[in-house]
């Protein structure tokens, strides 16, 4: 199973309408200056660990976002190597038209 790349546009159609589960993987700092409302935070250096706290459902969907989409292609391979199924790259928050908490 090969994670997705989609675009900001589907992953907000996702978020409106299936469960779903926003994962942030950028640093503390970051995510407390800007992030997006029910997102949470699993820093890329701590994602095998955290995620095995945070995520216990292999198969529910989780949509990854960091702050250009570098990190977010990273922890989407890494969690794919744990085994879950539904793993979805929107990018970066820079490029996320929608509401951001501040």
């Amino acid at each position: 199973m090969e994670y997705k790349t989609i675009t900001p546009q589907t992953a907000k159609e996702m978020i409106d309408h299936e469960k779903v589960t926003i994962v942030d993987v950028r640093e503390e700092e970051e995510y407390a200056a800007m992030h997006i409302p029910g997102s949470i935070l699993l820093p890329l250096g701590t994602i095998t660990q955290a995620a095995a706290e945070s995520l216990k459902d292999l198969d529910e969907k989780i949509l990854v976002y960091c702050r250009s989409g570098k990190r977010s292609a990273a922890a989407c391979e890494q969690l794919e190597k744990m085994g879950y199924q539904n793993v979805y790259n929107f990018g970066g928050i820079l490029d996320w038209p929608y509401e951001i908490n501040r």
